[in-house]
């Protein structure tokens, strides 16, 4: 039985151990961090933050998803140091919980009447349901995937 205990005790702090190492929350952005698309100082708008981090550890931190997407989709005009190759991580943050989700399986709004720090935005959901009803509520065109997001996308939202 104790040997039992102890081996559910050590694969509970490896899964753990390893769930962390894989996908840790972002820093909150530092009071001089502005973001690489637009230069806006990113801290003032922590409802709206998406982060990239990159393998080395290091973080590119936006204003809202637009931005973040704008960079994803551009590399060569908003990454001269050749990092976006090197994604470990996006993130962005849940319009009505505010809480750090994975970029990558978010649920995106767009088209809606609710506008970020830039104007018109991607909104930010976990949750499919919260996404469709946000729709619904808020005079949006469709729900997109992180992968369905384009650059036709964005532009159609200037």
């Amino acid at each position: 039985m104790k040997r039992a205990l102890r081996f559910l005790g050590a694969w509970s702090l490896l899964t753990v151990s390893v769930a962390l190492a894989v996908s840790p929350s972002p820093p909150a952005p530092p009071a001089n961090a502005k973001c690489p698309v637009c230069g806006m100082f990113v801290a003032k708008f922590p409802k709206w933050v998406g982060v990239i981090r990159f393998g080395d550890s290091s973080y590119a931190w936006f204003d809202g998803t637009k931005d973040l997407f704008t960079y994803l989709l551009d590399p060569a005009k908003h990454d001269p140091a050749g990092k976006r190759m090197d994604i470990a991580a996006v993130y962005v943050k849940d319009y009505y919980t505010l809480g750090t989700i994975d970029g990558r399986s978010a649920f995106y709004v767009f088209g809606s009447d609710v506008l970020g720090p830039m104007g018109k935005e991607l909104v930010p959901f976990a949750k499919k349901d919260d996404a469709e009803g946000f729709l619904r509520d808020h005079r949006g065109k469709k729900v997109l995937r992180f992968d369905e997001i384009t650059r036709t996308t964005l532009k159609a939202m200037e």
